[in-house]
């Protein structure tokens, strides 16, 4: 008995602290939470100027945010696609740079004799 009251015990204190450690990863600071609702309301906007002052009131780089804002559980740039700002979406592209695939398999082969 004394071994089950052991568990309950330490069972609720941890669940007690996973709890508390939950509550406290999902508060934001009202700063970062304000920046970051106007930024994606900026990127929805399809205005490519209202993006660019939002991002310098908050002293943002376009690249950091098309790489690292999530808007609605989705990244920004499929955000502003979404909601049919494709001028906003193709800046934030742009930010990244392109992305060249070369294809391995045909490019021509070398022969080496020994």
């Amino acid at each position: 008995m004394a071994k089950l009251i052991k568990s309950v015990a330490a069972l609720s204190v941890t669940v007690g602290a996973l709890v508390f450690s939950a509550t406290s990863v999902a508060k934001m600071e009202p700063q970062l939470e304000r920046a970051l609702v106007k930024t994606c309301e900026a990127a929805a906007s399809n205005k490519p100027i209202q993006l660019k002052v939002a991002l310098d009131d908050y002293n943002l780089k376009q690249r950091d945010v098309a790489l690292g804002v999530m808007c609605n559980n989705v990244d920004i740039i499929d955000f502003a696609e979404q909601h049919g700002a494709y001028k906003t979406a193709g800046r934030l592209q742009n930010s990244i740079g392109s992305v060249q695939i070369t294809d391995v398999a045909a490019v021509s082969r070398v022969n080496v004799n020994f």
